[in-house]
């Protein structure tokens, strides 16, 4: 399997750990405060990767805290922010507007690359979003596209628009500062930096709301994001960027919410209809051409 195969398998994987993250914050509403469920996700996913990461922290000290600004930076647009606004944003709108607003993560991607990198898509690239978004309209609209033109945008929905932007930005400034460590000692240095930056945002919620309540749904819901939407997706995506650019890899949004809809279909009983197998082989067509036509 080359570099770039290895890179999407990846990056699918990180699409698919991200479905079930959406699907536990549309049924944590009224049960888990959204700041408490960001805060402890990644508070037990670095005490998860502390142990295995100590000594690769300590060897590549130099290299951390010389780019520590840059890593600031980029633990309050990934750790602090980004799912931390998704699931505020799952507090006040519907799971369809949800997932339309966060598909828009390739253009924030272009956008951010060509104003701080100055790279314009190419053919590929532009092509794939396209196919990808013509799949991803058909699922969302269920085969009927005139339902788009009805849709209402609220709080929740500019809630997710910044947390698209947040998102967008810290994949291009992962290119853009190429800190030199390996992804598990990168990704325990942000947690580093971004747990204590989300603490405060908690200690407010928890005074406001009242602790979090600790049953097994509670605690399983904190295990899952921790280990497969923290650690797994964060540590594939990074190296998506790397090796793909990320536009390129932006384009796995795409296959959120297609996984999401399957994953509706297998633990909620939903039912599988041809709009989902059309969308989905629209979406799986323009992750093919962005990924594998190079001219």
């Amino acid at each position: 399997m080359s570099v770039r195969q290895r890179a999407v398998f990846w990056l699918v994987l990180t699409a698919l750990a991200w479905a079930g993250n959406a699907l536990i914050a549309r049924a944590a509403i009224g049960i888990l405060p959204p700041i408490g469920l960001s805060f402890w996700r990644w508070s037990l996913a670095l005490i998860l990767l502390l142990p295995f990461t100590a000594r690769g922290l300590w060897q590549h000290r130099r290299a951390l805290l010389a780019s520590w600004k840059q890593l600031a930076v980029l633990a309050a647009l990934s750790i602090s922010s980004y799912n931390t606004l998704l699931y505020q944003a799952a507090q006040s709108t519907s799971a369809i507007n949800l997932t339309l607003v966060g598909t828009g993560l390739p253009v924030a991607a272009f956008f951010w690359s060509v104003l701080l990198l100055r790279q314009w898509p190419n053919r590929a690239a532009i092509s794939g979003t396209l196919l990808g978004l013509a799949g991803l309209l058909l699922v969302l609209s269920a085969g009927q596209l005139g339902r788009l033109l009805q849709l209402e945008f609220n709080r929740g929905d500019l809630i997710m628009v910044v947390a698209v932007l947040s998102w967008g930005l810290y994949s291009v400034l992962l290119q853009r500062w190429p800190i030199q460590a390996p992804g598990l000692v990168l990704m325990a240095a942000m947690l580093l930096c971004g747990v204590p930056l989300l603490t405060p945002f908690f200690l407010w919620e928890q005074a406001r709301l009242g602790p979090m309540p600790l049953t097994w749904h509670t605690a399983g819901a904190v295990s899952y994001t921790a280990l497969f939407a923290s650690l797994l997706a964060y540590v594939a995506w990074n190296h998506g960027v790397k090796v793909l650019g990320p536009s390129t890899a932006s384009l796995f949004s795409y296959l959120v919410p297609v996984f999401t809809a399957l994953l509706g279909v297998l633990l909620l009983q939903e039912q599988l209809r041809w709009f989902h197998l059309a969308g989905g082989a629209l979406t799986f067509m323009g992750l093919l051409v962005a990924t594998r036509w190079k001219r």
